[in-house]
């Protein structure tokens, strides 16, 4: 009974100390959360609402491309704005997709969704007049067709 005790109470005791050594050498690496602080620090994530963009092809709607993005900035100045800047993100996404003649609605994997995405940013701020979007990410990038949508 003795033993069994023993073997209960070495068994707690090591278990405290290795959580504790993982906890004291986890908090000890400066250079994990330092990289963390400097890269992110003062910016604020947020995701916009889905966008459906109608695809127009030989005189007819043929589907939609249906993008949702996620983009980051300052969180100090998106507090001050009055109007949220997902709206305007949203506006210039939507006039980009539209206008664009390279976009093959059928073919989304050879669309640069690269030069959208630099692109974005910068035509945000311009309209803003404050440069608050730093980046913008894609979350979703898919086409619609219309026979789909009638299922």
């Amino acid at each position: 009974m003795l033993k069994l005790l023993a073997c209960g109470a070495w068994a707690c005791a090591v278990t405290l100390l290795s959580g504790y050594a993982t906890l004291v050498w986890s908090v000890g690496e400066p250079g994990l959360a330092a990289a963390h602080d400097q890269g992110f620090a003062g910016l604020e994530f947020k995701k916009t609402k889905p966008i459906n963009v109608p695809m127009i092809a030989e005189g007819e709607v043929q589907g939609y491309v249906v993008a949702q993005f996620v983009f980051t900035a300052d969180a100090a100045t998106l507090r001050k704005l009055a109007v949220p800047p997902d709206i305007f993100l949203l506006d210039e996404a939507f006039r980009a997709l539209y206008a664009d003649e390279k976009l093959d609605f059928r073919h989304l994997e050879k669309y640069d969704i690269t030069k959208l995405t630099k692109n974005l940013p910068a035509k945000v701020n311009e309209r803003l007049g404050v440069a608050l979007v730093k980046d913008v990410l894609v979350q979703e990038f898919n086409y619609v067709s219309k026979d789909e949508m009638k299922r």
